[in-house]
């Protein structure tokens, strides 16, 4: 059996940068891309496929799929990880921003997804891994907009799933907890940014306050992210794969608080935990 050639978005940092490497040692044939190209040149150095490309901009991903079929002819595993966290009040973030939230971590993801499957299709065998989040199953307040965008990756994977299962292609939802990874300083930049100054500020000062704590710093709480890398493996291996993976710090005991919570119990939850936050983190100077 040839080797199978995987694709991964998003792979400069964290879980994509993680996968990569994983997969090119199980024997794969790894092509990783990402908008920052001089970030991936250790991923290059491994002998993993490393080049340019932005998921919110269309001739990028036609160029890139067209590459890969160029000089393999073939592409098995689509890993849809590029995606990032726009953190803020509704109230408070520009439409502009909330569109480009779905362009990255929506749009991209199922355009990509598009360009792929005729050749699956053709060769009757596919994994398509999106990468959502436990926010997919969840919300807090201040991410509106990233909980939308991973709501609708739940939604679209499960209609794919159906869609393509006779072709011989799996859909496979990843769920992460809390990843070490850049994503939380990016989430709390933008945070601050949109509503540290805001009338929110006011209402929920501590909590977003509590944020400056994070921004610069390494992440200190989280699961490494080999954990998902290897889940992710797992998936493109076995025959029968599960149609969700929830993995990750907290992931699993978050979501079944919220299974068992009721909308108004769950919010008080989250009312909690932002005045335990805010109160431990105004002890931090």
């Amino acid at each position: 059996m040839s080797e199978k050639v995987v694709l991964i978005t998003g792979a400069s940092s964290g879980m994509g940068e993680a996968t990569a490497i994983r997969l090119k040692n199980a024997g794969y044939i790894v092509y990783a891309c990402a908008r920052r190209l001089e970030r991936m040149k250790q991923l290059g150095d491994r002998g993993i496929h490393v080049f340019k490309m932005d998921v919110a901009d269309e001739a990028s991903m036609v160029t890139a799929i067209e590459m890969i079929i160029k000089e393999q002819g073939k592409i098995d595993v689509l890993v849809n990880n590029a995606g990032y966290g726009s953190y803020g009040a509704l109230e408070d973030v520009p439409i502009s921003e909330a569109k480009y939230q779905f362009e990255v971590n929506l749009f991209g993801m199922a355009r990509l997804t598009q360009l792929v499957l005729p050749y699956m299709r053709k060769n009757k065998y596919g994994k398509i891994i999106n990468i959502s989040s436990m926010g997919g199953k969840i919300h807090e307040p201040f991410g509106s907009w990233y909980h939308a965008t991973k709501y609708a990756v739940e939604g679209l994977s499960d209609c794919l799933r159906v869609e393509v299962k006779d072709f011989g292609i799996d859909v496979i939802v990843v769920e992460p907890g809390g990843v070490k990874t850049e994503w939380v300083t990016i989430m709390a930049e933008n945070l601050l940014k949109t509503s540290g100054d805001t009338v929110y500020s006011d209402l929920f000062g501590g909590y977003i306050k509590s944020f400056k704590n994070v921004v610069g710093q390494p992440v200190a709480m989280g699961s490494e992210p080999d954990l998902i890398a290897k889940v992710i493996e797992k998936s493109i291996k076995v025959k029968r794969p599960k149609t969700r993976y929830a993995v990750g710090f907290g992931a699993k005991p978050i979501l079944f608080i919220r299974k068992i919570l009721s909308d108004k119990m769950y919010d008080k939850f989250w009312t909690s935990m932002m005045k335990t936050m805010a109160k431990q983190n105004s002890k931090v100077k």
